[in-house]
This record gives C-alpha cells, sequence and structure tokens, in this order.
C-alpha cells in the first residue's frame, strides 16, 4: 500500500500543479477578453469567451490523464499508449467501467487517480461555474438597464 502512495503522489503533486497552471491562463485569458463580451450586447463574444475557458480547462484534464496513463505505462501495466489513456481517462473521470483494472500490486492507484480526478474535475467545475455567473451577471445587469 505504501509503495501505491509514494508512487502516486509525485503523479498527484504533478497534477495539482497542472490544474493550477491551467486556471490561471483561464483568469488571465477570461479577464484579457471580458472587455469585450462586455463592450458588445451580441451573444457571439460571450460563447468564445466560455468556450475558451471550457477548452483550456479540459485540454489540462486532458494532460493529466496522459500523465497518468505514462504512469501507468512506466508501470508495465498496459501494452500500447491509447489503451493506458482510456483506462485512465475512465478512471479520473471516475466511471470505472471495469473492463481494464491494474493488477493486484497497483490496484490502489486506481483509487488514487480517481480521487485526484473528481477533485480536478471539482476545481474545473467552479472555475466554469464563476466564468458563466460573471457573464450571467453582467447580460441580467444589461437587460435591466435596458428595461422601462
Amino acid at each position: 500500500m505504501l509503495i501505491n502512495l509514494l508512487t502516486g503522489l509525485p503523479v498527484i503533486l504533478i497534477c495539482l500543479v497542472l490544474q493550477a497552471l491551467f486556471i490561471a491562463w483561464c483568469m488571465r485569458a477570461y479577464l484579457r477578453f471580458r472587455p469585450y463580451t462586455r463592450a458588445s450586447s451580441a451573444i457571439l463574444p460571450d460563447i468564445l469567451v466560455l468556450s475558451a475557458v471550457m477548452l483550456l480547462l479540459m485540454l489540462g484534464n486532458c494532460l493529466q490523464m496522459a500523465l497518468w496513463a505514462g504512469l501507468f505505462m512506466l508501470l508495465g501495466e498496459f501494452d500500447n499508449f491509447v489503451t493506458a489513456l482510456y483506462f485512465s481517462g475512465v478512471t479520473f473521470a471516475t466511471l470505472g467501467y471495469g473492463d481494464l483494472v491494474l493488477s493486484p500490486p497497483w490496484r490502489l492507484l486506481s483509487a488514487l487517480e480517481a480521487a485526484n480526478g473528481i477533485l480536478m474535475f471539482g476545481v474545473s467545475t467552479a472555475v466554469m461555474t464563476a466564468a458563466v455567473s460573471d457573464v450571467f451577471k453582467h447580460n441580467l445587469a444589461r437587460h435591466a438597464q435596458h428595461q422601462p
């Protein structure tokens, strides 16, 4: 059990740093493009900025899945990266289909990745919710200004 924790902990820490990095990029991108969405009453700028935030967050989560898949390859758990990435994606998203499993010595890594994934998706959801809420509040205020 200890070897699983010691093996998974560095990957979890790298995932935390990656998540923080992608959130920082999202915030900077959102703040950079927010004036364009505020200046326009069209819906397209809102769609574009929210899509960019979602895309960056998803890219960050996919990189984390790939990092876990790389660990599984290093441990010899899968024969090819595509299979390792599939297992990692299913585990990171906490779906846990069960069609692929790690060997008994490394099974605890699945639980570590799932815990890591649910935390990262939760943080991504919080960032997306904040962006959507900001856009919603701005549009609500704009709508209220145009009411007689």
